[in-house]
């Protein structure tokens, strides 16, 4: 029986994989495992409930009120409103425990379960692991102890959040958009209606597509997995930008004045120099992944701003960050943590900060990301092979070695087995994107001659 859990949260179709009465149980286990419930007498735990627009969020919205009041938790429902949005008031409002209703940059049909415990943190995995088990326990027959009468949780709508969270962003935004023209994507998801309303009240001149959310185009050739639209509105409108999220907004990914793309890496080194020169980059330090390009390294070694790498998730980002006492982090992808303002990714932080630093300085946003140059990187899954062996071959690792000697100081092998597919990842990078191609392409031969 595989674990429920997975990189963050339970995700799966909805009805299908993830179903009303997993959602119910699941709240239920979370409320036994996060709060005094059914524990501390006189004590009422409260929770925070979000969710994205995708239709399924409706009736799963439904299962996990249902289940946390019955077990005796007051619910505050926010209704449609970004991940780092239900973090936030989390901890602004006390609250137990957090709950979002979101597959993030999934398609519609997926849906998932995200808990937050007290503060809006992220669980660790021991807590996700006992609220697994109190969950299989239960579905296995074992009845709840239900609170009756007065003791049972109470519902309510919390409409303040939407104000709430967007008066936070703008607290601690060190500089007003004032003149500039931002066209957001909102990936007809949880931030279509408040990073377009943050940014306008930040001053920002704003112009938004992928805000049109019906429940089931979310994601759909918009946001921050699909930048072609964003890029030729950007250029149509002579935008000085262009920002988009992913479907619960805890990403952000830009796009410059001509429409070329600002990855995470561009965008973290864009925020760790403006950090460094506030005095917020505690240590001097970025924590990234593995993943990251190896020009941001040198961009920020340049800079003098040691990069610690984590493992491939913003989770592992997270702890080292908060591990090391550092303030910035991210991935790639355009997950980006601001420590001192968040508790998680914040695709709507992230874009206003990277908005504010072109205000401030009143330089294109090109010419601030060009402090690194991406080298070519590519990418080649290898599929049906043993994964279990990467790191005990010694052809393998002899293959390897031969490439970085290769490459020498301006290239970067990184074999990676999937954490979810049996398949081995062979990330080459180097200073040409042909030597970069080829590479990939030996190594990848090994790997399947030797591990096929």
């Amino acid at each position: 029986m595989g674990r429920l859990f997975g990189t963050d949260g339970v995700r799966g179709v909805a009805n299908a994989d993830l179903t009303a009465e997993m959602a119910l149980g699941l709240s239920v286990a979370a409320a036994h495992v996060l709060t005094d419930a059914g524990g501390a007498e006189g004590h009422r735990p409260v929770a925070v409930v979000g969710r994205d627009p995708r239709a399924s969020g409706e009736f799963l919205e439904a299962a996990v009120v249902a289940g946390l009041a019955s077990a005796g938790v007051d619910v505050l429902r926010v209704g449609v409103l970004p991940t780092p949005a239900v973090a936030h008031l989390t901890g602004s409002l006390g609250a137990d425990l957090g709950v979002m209703l979101s597959a993030s940059h999934n398609p519609m049909p997926d849906n998932g379960v995200k808990f937050f415990a007290r503060g809006g943190h992220k669980l660790a995995d021991e807590l996700e692991d006992r609220i697994e088990a109190v969950y299989r326990e239960h579905a296995n027959g074992r009845p709840w102890d239900r609170p009756v009468g007065a003791g049972v949780g109470r519902v309510r709508d919390y409409d303040e959040g939407f104000d709430t969270y967007v008066a936070h962003l703008l607290a601690v935004l060190p500089h007003r958009l004032d003149g500039l023209k931002v066209v957001i994507d909102g990936a007809h998801g949880a931030a279509a209606r408040v990073s377009p309303e943050a940014f306008a009240r930040a001053g920002a001149e704003v112009i938004t597509i992928g805000a049109r959310p019906d429940g089931l185009n979310i994601n759909h050739e918009c946001g921050s997995t699909h930048l072609a639209g964003l890029r030729a509105a950007v250029v149509e409108h002579g935008a000085d930008l262009g920002i988009a999220h992913d479907g619960d907004a805890d990403r952000c990914l830009a796009v410059d004045a001509a429409g070329e793309e600002i990855d995470g890496d561009q965008i973290l080194a864009v925020l760790a120099l403006a950090m460094k020169e506030q005095g917020t980059l505690r240590n001097s330090t970025v924590v990234a992944t593995v993943m990251s390009n190896l020009g941001f390294k040198l961009a920020l070694e340049r800079e003098g701003i040691r990069l610690i790498q984590a493992a491939v998730g913003d989770r592992y980002v997270l702890e080292e960050l908060k591990r090391g006492g550092h303030s910035l982090g991210g991935e790639q992808s355009g997950h980006v943590i601001v420590l001192d303002h968040a508790t998680t990714g914040d695709g709507t932080l992230t874009g206003l900060l990277l908005a504010s630093r072109v205000a401030a300085t009143r330089k294109p946003l090109a010419e601030l990301a060009g402090v690194m140059r991406r080298l070519p990187q590519v990418l080649i899954n290898v599929p049906e092979v043993d994964r279990s062996r990467v790191a005990t071959s010694p052809r393998v690792a002899d293959a390897v070695l031969d490439a970085e000697r290769e490459l020498g100081e301006t290239g970067r092998v990184l074999l990676r087995p999937s954490g979810t597919e049996p398949l081995v990842r062979v990330m080459v990078e180097a200073a040409e994107l042909e030597q970069a191609r080829s590479v990939a392409e030996r190594l990848a031969d090994v790997v399947k001659a030797e591990l096929g």
